[in-house]
């Protein structure tokens, strides 16, 4: 029953007023009918049935597909956490765990979760990013156009330091160099996702037709529903809207909607992963507020 009330994590309150208004009207039309202020004209119920055939395929495939890139986007996210658990590991193995170039790169790695989190949810990450390589690279890395670049050339940096400087061999340097072009690839992979969404015009369609349907609908059921429309109605624009309304929060996982990527709390679990290779104390991972997890 707990769910059947909860609203933390819904998207009801952001269709709160469009299951109103579509009430309210199913609610006039109902009243209009049954007072006979008016005429109302009433139609049967099978053109409705196949519009909402139709409505319902057309929200379940553009569910499906924003599902499929939040869940693209939640690998993605997972595959960061494992190369820098990886990379944590090798460095120690190669370079040794006091070595100050394996605290300076594993730093960097830091530097580089908070970057992308920022370049993804268009966020100033500043504060993290002096946490974790100082002021003067801080800078340095928020004047060009993508920090998280700035963050993965500046890594390459230390790996071809150690390798110069005999740290490593060639076999190290490769073993090094893969674990890098894994957390390159995820940022690849994560841009893709933000910088294309689904085409507006698909939408916009899906959109539109469930508006229709519900202030429509009414008309369908006010014969046979009587004063009982306005709850089916509702009910109805309940089911179209909240779908419509989830797909716009899964279409981008990135975003700051209850529904979006956790992302501050995976860079948390980046940090924590960081700090106990390097045998320093861990922060605590971040707990949800009001249910969510940001």
């Amino acid at each position: 029953m707990a769910l059947l009330f909860a609203v933390h994590g819904s998207v009801l309150p952001r269709i709160a007023l469009h299951i109103l208004c579509a009430g309210l009207f199913g609610a006039l039309v109902a009243a209009v009918d049954r007072i006979h202020l008016a005429t109302v004209a009433q139609y049967t119920t099978s053109p409705f049935t196949l519009l909402g055939i139709a409505l319902s395929i057309f929200l379940g495939f553009r569910n499906n597909a924003a599902y499929d890139r939040w869940w693209e986007a939640r690998k993605q996210w997972g595959q960061m956490v494992y190369e820098v658990r990886s990379l944590a590991r090798v460095s120690a193995t190669l370079l040794g765990e006091n070595d100050a170039l394996r605290r300076e790169l594993l730093d960097w790695v830091s530097a580089y979760a908070h970057a992308l989190r920022g370049c993804l949810r268009q966020l100033d990450v500043s504060d993290a990013l002096r946490s974790a390589v100082g002021e003067r690279h801080a800078t340095a890395a928020l004047a060009g156009r993508n920090p998280a670049d700035y963050c993965m050339r500046e890594m390459g940096r230390v790996v071809g330091r150690a390798f110069q400087a005999g740290r490593v061999d060639g076999q190290g340097l490769r073993i090094l160099d893969e674990r890098l072009t894994g957390l390159a690839s995820v940022q690849a992979a994560t841009e893709r996702i933000w910088s294309t969404p689904l085409p507006y015009a698909y939408t916009l369609l899906v959109h539109r037709t469930a508006y229709l349907y519900c202030y429509l609908l009414p008309f369908g059921l006010v014969g046979s529903m009587g004063w009982f429309t306005p709850l089916f109605t509702a009910i109805v624009a309940y089911t179209f809207f909240g779908l419509d309304a989830l797909a716009e929060e899964l279409e981008q996982p990135f975003g700051e909607t209850p529904n979006a990527l956790s992302l501050d709390a995976l860079c948390r679990v980046v940090d924590i992963s960081i700090a106990e290779a390097l045998g320093e104390p861990a922060p605590l991972p971040l707990q949800p507020v009001n249910h969510i997890l940001l």
